[in-house]
């Protein structure tokens, strides 16, 4: 049980952090905003640096594609647009349970709106139990929790353009992921797993570019440093950024600088949020950013690109494929309804907060399911079917 009167004690001195942290934080945003309007003067400078010596950053920066300190007001969205969107939830396999598998479960949500039709709510539940597959993520290199959140990406994008092509619109329309579309931590992966996940999304994507229906990740409360970090080129003391020559190829400090920063890292830890909340007003949006993080070089024509829009409760990264980022009249239909979801949902999509209600896989709903399990087991001639005597006593705990 949790002692709230201790915790209680322990809070003042949060408070007097938070309050430290905001006013430092407040202090590297106007610091980031007067380099930002600076490089903006010689943009193209900048931007050559990052095509000679971006593969020796040990940090991904974003480069963006016009001066970055325009700001682009949103425009209103089409009285009759649909929206489509999923979110995904899972049960993860245990060694404690009846049998060692797991689920993946997709919410979808299809909204026509000004068109007199009902919303499409389902969710579409995938159960997977092959040990073959567990054991070759294994031999990958990868724990069964991570490969679990990968494959369950795949499965909302593959849920999502099945809707689209279950449903297809035939008014403006947008479809929505919640997350980002950069999946950073495949790059490490080995190439036959990498392509086991990326081929069947690259795909889909390219039905929707077929279908021209922008794709949108929405990123909130993001931790992105891309655009943040774009502007370390600007405060690089040394001719040119070389970071291996300079500082060291793992972004470590030199034997000179030992106990110091290095020069470049005075925005540490400002977020690109914090830097677009300083500069954006609400219903803006930023000029778009070219991402250049390493697991791109395997997206081919589906490159990311970033932009930051201030819906009015927050500061949101959205993220499109490069052929919506090309095509203005795809980048302004996402935006305009991008926003207009926020409006509807006070703060954050509709479409994307149903669909994650349809998804989540409740308490109850894990009981139910492992006790469908059980009685499969037993119709399959498998007597013996229990959990562990650990979760057996978990779940008659009196605490």
């Amino acid at each position: 049980m949790l002692d709230l009167v201790k915790v209680a004690a322990q809070m003042g001195r949060v408070g007097q952090a938070i309050r430290q942290g905001a006013i430092a934080s407040q202090q590297r945003q106007t610091h980031a905003l007067e380099v930002l309007t600076a490089m903006a003067d010689t943009l193209d400078t900048y931007c050559q640096a990052i095509e000679q010596w971006g593969e020796a950053f040990p940090f991904s920066v974003a480069e963006p594609l016009e001066p970055p300190t325009v700001r682009y007001p949103v425009s209103p969205a089409p009285s009759q647009h649909t929206i489509f969107a999923v979110d995904g939830s899972q049960i993860a396999p245990s060694h404690h349970e009846i049998a060692y598998c797991y689920l993946i479960n997709v919410g979808r949500v299809a909204i026509a709106y000004g068109q007199g039709q009902r919303p499409h709510l389902d969710s579409v539940p995938q159960l997977i139990y092959d040990p073959n597959e567990l054991g070759r993520s294994r031999s990958w290199g990868l724990t069964t929790e991570d490969w679990l959140r990968y494959r369950r990406t795949q499965a909302e994008i593959l849920a999502l353009v099945e809707l689209i092509q279950t449903y297809p619109p035939t008014t403006p329309s947008l479809a929505l992921l919640d997350g980002s579309l950069i999946f950073w931590f495949w790059e490490s992966l080995p190439p036959m797993g990498r392509e086991e996940l990326l081929t069947p999304i690259l795909a889909a994507w390219d039905q929707l570019r077929a279908q021209r229906i922008p794709l949108v990740g929405y990123v909130s409360a993001s931790r992105s440093h891309e655009t943040v970090n774009f502007l370390r080129l600007g405060v690089c003391p040394y001719p040119e950024p070389n970071c291996r020559l300079h500082c060291g190829q793992s972004n470590q400090l030199s034997p000179q600088m030992a106990g110091d920063r290095l020069p470049c890292q005075v925005f540490e830890p400002l977020r690109d949020v914090l830097l677009w909340q300083a500069h954006l007003q609400p219903q803006q949006y930023s000029p778009l950013w070219r991402s250049h993080s390493r697991i791109l070089a395997h997206y081919g024509e589906h490159r990311i690109y970033v932009a930051y829009l201030h819906g009015g409760s927050e500061v949101v990264r959205l993220e499109v494929p490069q052929w919506v980022a090309q095509d203005a009249e795809l980048w302004q239909q996402a935006v305009a309804l991008t926003a207009a979801q926020i409006a509807k949902g006070h703060g954050y999509p509709v479409a994307l907060a149903e669909a994650h209600n349809l998804a989540v896989v409740r308490s109850s709903d894990r009981q139910r399911f492992f006790a469908l399990l059980e009685r499969e087991l037993i119709k399959a001639g498998h007597w013996h079917v229990a959990p562990s005597p650990k979760e057996q006593r978990k779940r008659q705990s009196i605490a």
